[in-house]
């Protein structure tokens, strides 16, 4: 039986097909079930049990060849029938071209670049750090002593790995804001200083509505002789009524950062209702977007900033908080979906 196969093989190879009756001829002769093919498929079953496994597996491919033989002929007509087809499409040259159409900015570039814009105005430069941080210019330099409760007020992504030298032990991780920035810009460059950070942050948190375990920071930092909370405050009170119109209402609250004292958080009146009460101020009328403070003395000793000569102010704020505030947005998650029926919105803000 192997050396029927072995012909019959043989026959296969050297079959031409070359129009469709002879693939028709083909198909009948060896793959039908008349076919030379499925008749040894037949005799098979009655063979020796000891040979049917390399009997079988023989067999197996001259049926596997047969097909693949006819299944490349019937590729090559459609090809052929496809390349000879005349066009059903005549062209109308008088029409205009397609328009190209231009994407568009993210909502939360677009806010960004707004806010940068804004301190720009007042001299204020733009410093920018990595994204993977140590724990001495993310949490030491600013304050934040090891095992103090103040380190659970941001949830970290911790980097476990080796580096000669280095301990393994929470060394590094995904930076909680862009106070990291700061405190390198700090261990640079002597005072005056007026700069701000803009840039990604990552906090382990539940993503939701109003949260996400990766969001965008702008914080800013002024440091020079006799920088006094007034300056802090005729500051942010510009920068609220360059984004928001001179209307909207402004205050402050004290509040605590292990970074800055006094500290406080800022609320404008809520520009969606108005200041009258709605889910997104949770009927309250106000919207707290930042917090701030005076850049406490340990920060700028750390840095090796004489605090007795040298006071300052810091302030951050979240980019996608303000963008939800300006646009009327009510789900964080929207700005990480791309989904282009969201984004196509912004289009009238190039």
């Amino acid at each position: 039986m192997e050396t029927r196969i072995k012909t019959l093989g043989d026959e296969v190879s050297r079959y031409k097909i070359s129009n469709r009756d002879e693939a028709e001829q083909f198909r009948l002769k060896f793959l039908s079930k008349k076919g030379l093919i499925h008749i040894l498929f037949e005799e098979f079953k009655t063979i020796a049990p000891e040979k049917r496994r390399s009997v079988g597996k023989i067999l197996n491919e001259l049926k596997t060849s047969a097909e693949i033989k006819l299944a490349e002929w019937h590729e090559r007509e459609e090809t052929e029938k496809t390349r000879q087809a005349p066009s059903s499409y005549t062209p109308d040259l008088t029409l205009p071209p397609y328009p190209f159409d231009l994407g568009a900015r993210h909502p939360v570039s677009i806010v960004k670049k707004r806010i940068t814009d804004i301190f720009l105005k007042i001299g204020f430069t733009i410093s920018e750090g990595p994204e993977i941080e140590d724990d001495w210019h993310n949490f030491g330099a600013l304050n934040f002593p090891e095992d103090h409760p103040a380190r659970d007020m941001q949830d970290t992504f911790f980097i476990d790995f080796a580096v000669e030298g280095v301990p393994a032990r929470n060394s590094y991780l995904l930076r909680t804001h862009t106070s990291s920035v700061q405190v390198r810009v700090m261990e640079s460059r002597k005072p005056p200083i007026r700069t701000i950070s803009p840039g990604r942050v990552y906090r382990n948190e539940t993503i939701s509505a109003r949260a996400h375990c990766q969001f965008h920071q702008v914080e800013g930092l002024y440091i020079d002789k006799g920088v006094s909370f007034a300056d802090l405050k005729q500051t942010l009170y510009y920068f609220v009524r360059e984004l928001f119109g001179e209307h909207t209402g402004i205050r402050f609250r004290p509040s605590f950062f292990p970074f800055t004292e006094p500290s406080a958080e800022m609320d404008i009146s809520c520009i969606i209702c108005g200041g009258a009460g709605c889910n997104v101020c949770k009927h309250s009328g106000w919207v707290e977007i930042l917090g701030c403070g005076m850049v406490h003395p340990k920060v700028l000793e750390n840095c090796k900033i004489d605090s007795y000569v040298y006071t300052g102010f810091a302030f951050g704020t979240g980019v996608e908080r303000i963008a939800m505030m300006l646009y009327g947005i009510k789900d964080l998650r929207l700005f990480y979906e791309n989904d282009i029926r969201f984004l196509s919105q912004f289009r009238s803000a190039l």
